[in-house]
């Protein structure tokens, strides 16, 4: 895993096809991630303080925390 990690408040740095992990709704309490590939972003603010709100390839809806490629 590289480095560099973007933070997943701004949608800026999140586009798609990139890999993100995640923090699906139900996990919240936990801080469980879940990596996976952005499929869309469904957050239309420019940023959100608890992260971004993006749909994985997997299907998997979550707020973003880490941007990792």
């Amino acid at each position: 895993m590289e480095n560099t990690k973007l933070s997943g408040t701004l949608r800026k740095n999140i586009q798609t096809g990139k890999t993100a992990e995640i923090v699906q709704k139900n996990h919240q309490r936990t801080g469980e991630l879940t990596e996976g590939i952005v499929k869309r972003i469904l957050t239309n603010a420019p940023s959100h303080p608890h992260g971004i709100k993006v749909q994985l390839e997997t299907g998997e809806i979550g707020r973003v925390k880490n941007i990792l490629s």
